[in-house]
């Protein structure tokens, strides 16, 4: 297994890895190619994939770290975390966050938060504080 950076060339892999992210959500291609290709790019981003043998991707992590006014310092915010059914319960899912909090430190953020629906457990068996309820409002925009 590795977990490096993401490259733009990934887009088609963590594509297919996202489309099984959110059942009740369904994103559209070009708009992920556009926002893919900025995110990799993109200053205070990280954008993670998880390799098995033969370069096959079968995980990513999309995080990004943002000022605040009352964390005494930067937040890095796990956005997503995918891993793909085949790879699960291989250690995969443990080495994405942990390289994420890494980059966290390196970021000199405070600390690392996400919301989760479906894996709370897992990430209190890493140690993770469930601290919010998350909430959402879905804008007439989009």
């Amino acid at each position: 297994m590795t977990i490096r950076l993401a490259a733009t060339t990934d887009a088609d892999d963590v594509w297919l890895l996202g489309q099984d992210f959110v059942p009740t959500f369904r994103p559209e291609r070009e708009a992920f190619d556009l926002t893919f290709r900025s995110l990799v790019e993109a200053p205070r981003t990280l954008v993670l994939v998880a390799e098995q043998s033969a370069g096959s991707v079968v995980g990513y992590l999309f995080a990004h770290c943002r000022a605040t006014f009352l964390a005494n310092g930067p937040v890095a915010w796990v956005e997503e975390v995918m891993v793909a059914e085949r790879a699960r319960r291989q250690g995969m899912g443990q080495a994405l966050p942990i390289e994420a909090e890494s980059w966290a430190e390196s970021q000199g953020a405070a600390y690392v938060s996400l919301a989760s629906r479906r894996a709370g457990d897992f990430y209190l068996a890493l140690a993770y504080e469930d601290v919010a309820t998350f909430y959402k409002k879905p804008l007439d925009s989009h």
